[in-house]
């Protein structure tokens, strides 16, 4: 969003609509921390809760409690917010990545009920009552690394890793159906996620000793039951 439209976006709204507290700097980042498009701009100056204007009721409505990671948290979404804007500056796991915020790159893959999903693009009222599983949530409580996790060690499988994250969620939840994976076939399972380092070859190999080490970890634990 440039300077020159959120300026436009203030002027164009009706002037009952605009708190006179509201500065420019607090507008835009409001539309940055929630994912607001320019356009919704009016409902958030009359919806928001930060100069005291919402009601009681509002904002019960907007208090949700998401089950993430394992864990229950009580967080203060807005109807419009993503899951990716509420994972990232609400609460703080910073792991899941957000690139094109468009539903393009992957980077910000999630888990929701063990399916993949592009966090960008699912509204976080969506999400209550199912489990969603960041990047953060893999590894075990003693800090032992997923499977896959350790397969990115393993082979060193990414340049600047920006897309790791994504890359990593969208192999667990491949995994979880397609377990013994070919290669041809994990390539068009992790499909939907880009890499800009352009490092396709390193990438599949990683996440194919990934499900090595899924099966691996999966076999010992039956055979120790």
């Amino acid at each position: 969003m440039t300077e020159k439209a959120s300026s436009k976006a203030i002027r164009d709204l009706p002037q009952e609509d605009v708190p006179k507290a509201v500065s420019r700097r607090n507008f835009i980042k409001g539309v940055i921390t929630s994912g607001v498009a320019v356009s919704s701009a009016s409902y958030l100056f009359r919806a928001s809760s930060l100069h005291g204007q919402q009601s009681a009721a509002g904002v019960g409505e907007r208090l949700i409690t998401l089950n993430v990671n394992g864990q229950q948290r009580r967080v203060d979404a807005m109807k419009q917010e993503t899951l990716a804007s509420t994972l990232r500056y609400k609460l703080g796991l910073t792991g899941t990545k957000l690139g094109c915020d468009r539903a393009e790159c992957g980077s910000c893959t999630v888990l929701v009920d063990d399916i993949p999903y592009y966090s960008c693009s699912v509204l976080t009222h969506t999400v209550r009552g199912r489990k969603v599983v960041t990047i953060e949530g893999l590894a075990s409580a003693d800090g032992t690394l997923h499977p896959v996790q350790q397969g990115v060690i393993d082979e060193q499988g990414f340049q600047c890793a920006f897309c790791m994250p994504g890359f990593i969620m969208t192999t667990v939840g491949y995994l979880k159906t397609h377990p013994n994976p070919t290669r041809q076939e994990l390539a068009q399972g992790i499909s939907g996620n880009l890499c800009r380092c352009q490092d396709y070859d390193k990438i599949l190999t990683a996440m194919m000793r990934g499900a090595e080490n899924m099966r691996r970890s999966n076999l010992g634990s039956q055979e120790s039951r």
